[in-house]
């Protein structure tokens, strides 16, 4: 026999399944410091104060730190630190296996082309690339994956992120191309950032607006008036 479910109960339940915007772009801002912010920023200096080799272990330190943290405390690990460990480890391999570090900053761009790729591949899948990530940004349950403007969404987010890492793929080449080493790192640095923050601007635009008409995100309930006795 089940207990009845308490009022306080119901509010957290309902919390939880309806969070309000803001709480959603915490757990997003989080996702994106500890997977992306802070390893680039870690990248970053440390190459500043040292060289790349330096760089290279500090940043691949850091995924694999909290990856090893979430993992022994049970926590749930994120997709993005996945990938952002995974892009890391590849391109630390390969510039410790050949000695050449020209292809450690070459290699951003063939990474983006390929997750690009990746993502318009997974287009043609029941569940494309944004409806497996986004569990890292809202409470995904089975029956809010199921909905026909969700499942909308997912699809258009995924086209939408993989015109970015193209877009990513070209501009690395580019600078590479015309920069030197130094102010590449300088310039890729703020750009890269840039064109993230764009993206995940609109991304939201799109996924809030998507989100409310569903009545998925909570919507905090009005103070009623106070009425001032005669």
């Amino acid at each position: 026999m089940s207990l009845p479910t308490t009022p306080s109960g119901d509010a957290e339940q309902e919390a939880h399944a309806h969070p309000q915007v803001r709480a959603v772009l915490r757990h997003l801002g989080l996702s994106l410091l500890w997977a992306n912010i802070i390893p680039a920023a870690l990248f970053y200096t440390s190459f500043r104060i040292g060289n790349v080799w330096t760089a290279l272990i500090v940043a691949l330190t850091w995924c694999y730190g909290v990856l090893g943290w979430r993992l022994a405390t049970r926590r749930r690990t994120s997709g993005l630190l996945w990938i952002t460990a995974l892009g890391l480890t590849v391109k630390t391999t390969v510039t410790l296996a050949t000695g050449d570090t020209f292809l450690y900053f070459a290699q951003p761009a063939v990474n983006d082309a390929a997750v690009g790729f990746m993502f318009l591949v997974s287009l043609t899948s029941a569940r494309p690339v944004v409806a497996r990530l986004a569990g890292d940004f809202f409470p995904m349950t089975d029956e809010v994956a199921s909905r026909p403007a969700v499942q909308r969404l997912c699809f258009r987010l995924t086209a939408f992120w993989a015109g970015v890492c193209m877009l990513k793929s070209a501009l690395t080449v580019w600078l590479l191309e015309h920069l030197t080493l130094s102010t590449y790192v300088a310039v890729k640095s703020v750009l890269t950032p840039t064109i993230a923050g764009l993206a995940v601007a609109v991304t939201l635009t799109v996924a809030i607006r998507a989100l409310r008409s569903e009545g998925l995100l909570h919507r905090p309930s009005a103070v009623p008036a106070t009425v001032t006795p005669q």
